[in-house]
């Protein structure tokens, strides 16, 4: 038998339902891989003994003709979603030793359709961060690292490196502001981050309320399109979940892209972008150009504001949602020598939580605090409004529009420049927080390989709860670039 863990999901599924191999012979491939894999650090907590469980169940459905949409898929799961009776620590020491009593809607959803979880993956600490090197556990390696360790992008590294290593089949990501998309970029491999609402919220660690949006991260666009089948849908224990229909979302794969309106933002491509990422990007729009789409130059005028924009307002978001951790409900509690609960709460918040997570609580207070509030929070919070009027308007000029999705490939672990000065690190997110400031859909798939020999992408942004678009293109796009993940 071949390297079964090396097929997609839509393989692996097509696999089992002709007998070639069975769940728990695929499961146990990618077990194997997990502890031949263990030097990517990409797990926190492996699950095998409950994933070998649930494969035998998925065996016993496939017997029985009762296979459901994902029955007997491995897959890993991002340490910020809640999964009942199995440790979730969002990378924190301060929720170190957390198991709760209750499992997400998003991993709920994929375990009603019959899904395997081999694991919890790791993450840049309560998702604050684009390397992945933030984690109380350490960073996660790029597995295409060579000479030197690589970081595989953050903050859902752990799920985009197990993916492009062959340690899961696909994995559950978050995007606060690129979280999926970028770590995809980094790997080689697809991440969609869906409209604002069509993943329910409900059992994810928050970070940001009015940012986090959960999504796949897989091998391909079509297996990101399976697993968000899966994922979406309504909740109501989540109050900003959109009761919208949830379509096949392969059933778009096959679309003709012929007519459709191809947008490029000039304000994309500012002086100075690298040269490598301004062809690759030229290039993605010929394909879909001789393909029968028409590529048209659009605005987005206040797309400059956005990195400042965004981290006002996510650090307000953390700093509030990060209140509960105060060493009293549950969590980590340090022991506190002195009489007062302020000495408490300060120990157990000081030993807690890591550098970023630090400081992006003090920034957030800062902006919240009287006196800076109106300086600040109110004028980030009018500017995220004009940034989402620029895409309603750019939208009425086009159906989908194109841009990079990161303007570097990954760089190496302990990056001086980066960890000297934090703003260099934020600096990579340009292309990809004006998504989350909207709510928008959005979608990173390789395109090529620079000339270090590390993976290029490009970024596909939809119009509010139009991923069918996203992944129509998507689908031509990278057929044509016909990118081979070494």
């Amino acid at each position: 038998m071949s390297d079964i863990t090396k097929l997609t999901i839509a393989q692996a599924l097509d696999g089992l339902k002709r007998k070639e191999f069975t769940a728990t012979e695929l499961t146990s491939a990618y077990i194997k891989n997990m502890e031949n894999g263990r030097h990517y650090n990409a797990y926190i907590t492996e699950c095998a003994d409950k994933a070998m469980i649930q494969a035998q169940n998925a065996d016993k459905r496939y017997s029985e003709g009762t296979n459901r949409a994902l029955e007997g898929i491995p897959l890993g799961i991002k340490d910020l979603f809640c999964t009942k009776d199995i440790r979730t620590t969002a990378a924190s020491h301060i929720l170190d030793n957390f198991v709760p009593p209750y499992e997400s809607t998003v991993t709920a959803n994929l375990l009603d359709d019959g899904a395997v979880f081999l694991g919890k993956l790791n993450l840049d600490e309560f998702a604050m961060g684009g390397s992945n090197e933030t984690s109380y556990f350490g960073p996660v390696i790029n597995p295409w690292s060579k000479d030197k360790n690589l970081v595989p992008g953050g903050s859902s590294g752990g799920s985009a490196a197990a993916v492009a290593a062959h340690l899961c089949a696909g994995a559950t990501g978050t995007d606060t502001g690129g979280s999926i998309r970028e770590p995809a970029a980094f790997c080689g491999i697809t991440g969609i981050k869906p409209t604002y609402g069509r993943c329910s919220r409900y059992g994810i660690v928050a970070f940001a309320s009015s940012l986090d949006q959960a999504g796949p991260i897989a091998q391909d666009v079509t297996d990101c399109a399976l697993l968000l089948n899966s994922m979406a849908g309504f909740d109501e224990k989540d109050s900003t979940s959109c009761k919208v229909e949830t379509p096949d979302f392969t059933s778009f794969l096959s679309g003709n892209v012929k007519g459709l309106v191809i947008g490029l933002p000039k304000e994309y491509r500012p002086e100075g972008l690298n040269d490598e990422v301004a062809k690759y990007w030229d290039k993605a729009a010929e394909m879909l150009k001789s393909r029968g789409a028409i590529v048209k130059e659009i605005s987005l005028p206040h797309t400059k504001y956005a990195l400042a924009t965004y981290y006002v307002l996510a650090p307000a978001e953390a700093s509030s949602n990060l209140a509960r951790y105060d060493g009293i409900r549950y969590g980590f509690r340090a022991v506190a020598d002195g009489e007062h609960l302020d000495e408490l709460y300060i120990k157990t918040r000081s030993l807690g939580f890591g550098k970023e997570v630090k400081r992006r609580i003090m920034i957030g207070t800062y902006v919240l605090s009287a006196g800076y509030y109106d300086a600040y929070y109110l004028k980030a919070q009018k500017m995220r409004r004009l940034i989402q009027n620029d895409f309603i308007e750019a939208f009425k000029e086009c159906d989908v529009i194109l841009t990079p999705t990161s303007p570097i490939t990954a760089f190496p672990i302990g990056d001086e420049s980066m960890l000297q000065n934090p703003i260099n690190m934020y600096l990579n997110d340009v292309f990809t927080v004006s998504v989350n400031l909207a709510g928008l859909p959005a979608m990173s798939l390789p395109i090529g390989l620079a000339e270090n020999g590390l993976p290029l992408a490009m970024q596909l942004i939809g119009k509010p709860f139009d991923e069918a678009t996203i992944f129509k293109v998507a689908s031509k796009l990278e057929a044509d670039a016909g990118f081979e993940r070494k």
